[in-house]
């Protein structure tokens, strides 16, 4: 984050700020790694990274109450209908559910011909033997080993020096090494992970990612991976992308090796930090649907693949029923997605402000007249519809609210294009009402709208006609307005008839008769 910048104006203002009382003394600013001659501000996205999900292990192990087979299974179905290619199943050393699991998704044949699934093993004596006897029978796995290399986890942890961390990173990947050709019929594809890269030097992870690299020797067709977590964000995003760009230029065997990232949000800016790490190198990215995952959870892969769909981008999973992934994440996880979540949310294409609801009424019939394809609404990024979003519920109307938003909802629900004077009466009519009742619902508004307009009868001589207006609606009906005067009141009637000439008709008898109740 840049500094502040102090113009005369920015210290008046801020003269007025007082110190926090927060303890900030307690907590050091993070050294910038200051790559002076970074390339990724230049770069712009041109295509979907390797997702890999972790929501059956790194999302399962941070539930109140962890998946299941039944769950995991259910939410591993999705994760393949959706798309994803890699898979991580579990953590199969860590409970006996994800030994279960693991062995299940294999015995049962679930493992699609184009789906890789994935297992974690810590650098431990054993424990890689056992990870991958887990793994036996699969037609392919990616066998993942981790161990910490931060400071801070070297110092008070482990209590070893950078030579024995990087000493116990080789043991596990020899032992990775010589497994790989162990379980026949099963190709076995290695990948390590520099845990709390994000917290580590980046010259010794680099050293540490190099020395494994050097013993596995790679080549292409190993597809084999290297991941750098941010087990902890703690830098902005334009940091993190610095140290990758360095690691990407720098890494050993870097045209045969695969370089992934696995973020996290403990900063709140982890799809920030993801989409300038790709920028920067990396090629894949493993996450959760919708963020779920320990602390501040992982990137939500939603929103990146998302943002790639918002800029003609193909995300390479297909989204096209969002609310439906949704349910079913929040049904397995058992946890709720934010009514704000970006793209996924209730209330993310819903506007409640009267400027924003006109403007996108009004966007919404400027694409409709011209019948151009490329989507372009104020205040929506992408049309609804492409992730099964239906317009009516675009608009929420309470005492916010103003006559754009009133008039979209009657036309996308009734087929009513009501003149622009008739929509400022009703509009008015309605914020009092919202006034008393808060949030008001599409049928309530119709009601009030029936109530108000169509209720009324009269003679069709009665009163000066100020102004009228018909169209037609999609049933092939028509609907009429008129705006009727006797003496100093006005009055607006609406109707409905089989032609323009029976809806006017209609409509004035409905404005006569409203007149003519008042009088009495």
């Amino acid at each position: 984050m840049a500094p502040v910048k102090e113009t005369e104006a920015v210290k008046n203002l801020m003269s007025t700020q007082q110190p926090s009382g927060m303890p900030v003394h307690k907590y050091a600013r993070y050294e910038p790694f200051s790559l002076r001659d970074r390339t990724w501000p230049d770069k712009v996205p041109a295509k979907a990274p390797i997702w890999a999900s972790v929501d059956l292990r790194d999302g399962n192990q941070a539930l109140i109450d962890p998946m299941g087979i039944d769950r995991k299974r259910r939410l591993y179905d999705h994760l393949i209908a959706l798309g994803f290619k890699e898979i991580e199943v579990g953590f199969p050393l860590s409970c006996e559910a994800d030994w279960q699991f693991t062995r299940h998704v294999i015995e049962q044949d679930l493992i699609p011909d184009d789906v890789t699934i994935q297992v974690m093993s810590p650098i431990r004596d054993g424990m890689i033997e056992r990870t991958a006897e887990a793994v036996k029978g699969a037609p392919r796995a990616i066998l993942q080993i981790y161990n910490p290399t931060s400071a801070i986890q070297r110092r008070v942890v482990f209590r070893k020096s950078r030579a024995e961390i990087k000493a116990l990173a080789l043991r596990g990947a020899e032992t990775a090494l010589r497994l790989r050709d162990s379980l026949p019929g099963t190709e076995i594809q290695l990948q390590y992970a520099a845990e709390s890269f994000s917290q580590t030097e980046p010259e010794f992870a680099l050293e540490v990612c190099n020395a494994v690299l050097q013993l596995w020797r790679p080549v292409a067709a190993d597809r084999t991976r290297i991941v750098l977590p941010t087990t902890v964000e703690c830098y902005p995003p334009h940091e993190f992308a610095d140290r990758i760009e360095w690691i990407d230029r720098n890494l050993a065997y870097r045209d045969e090796v695969i370089l992934s990232l696995h973020p996290h949000n403990d900063r709140g800016s982890g799809v920030a930090a993801t989409e300038l790490g790709l920028l920067a190198g990396a090629e894949r990215v493993e996450g959760t649907l919708f963020g779920n995952g320990e602390r501040a959870g992982n990137v939500c892969l939603v929103t990146l693949a998302m943002n790639l769909f918002s800029q003609g981008i193909d995300p390479e999973l297909d989204l096209s029923d969002l609310d439906g992934s949704r349910r079913l994440v929040e049904e397995c996880n058992q946890l709720p997605v934010s009514v704000r979540h970006p793209w996924a949310g209730d209330f993310v294409y819903t506007s409640f402000a009267g400027s924003h609801q006109d403007a996108i009424d009004k966007g919404v019939l400027a694409r409709a007249e011209s019948g151009q394809e490329r989507w372009e609404v104020p205040y929506l990024p992408i049309d609804p519809a492409d992730v099964a979003r239906e317009y009516r519920p675009l608009v929420r109307i309470n005492r916010q609210s103003g006559k754009g938003g009133i008039a979209h909802l009657l036309r996308a629900g009734h087929g009513l294009d009501l003149p622009r004077r008739l929509q400022i009466e009703f509009a008015a009519l309605v914020q009092a009402h919202a006034e008393h009742v808060g949030e008001i619902s599409p049928g309530q508004l119709w009601a009030w709208f029936r109530e108000q307009y169509l209720t009324g009868t009269g003679p069709d001589d009665v009163g000066e006609v100020l102004s009228s207006h018909t169209h037609q609606r999609p049933d092939g009906s028509f609907a009429g307005y008129a705006e009727l005067r006797v003496g100093t009141k006005t009055r607006w009637g609406v109707g409905f008839g089989a032609t323009a000439e029976e809806a006017l008709a209609a409509a004035r008898r409905s404005a006569a008769g409203r007149l003519a109740g008042e009088e009495a």
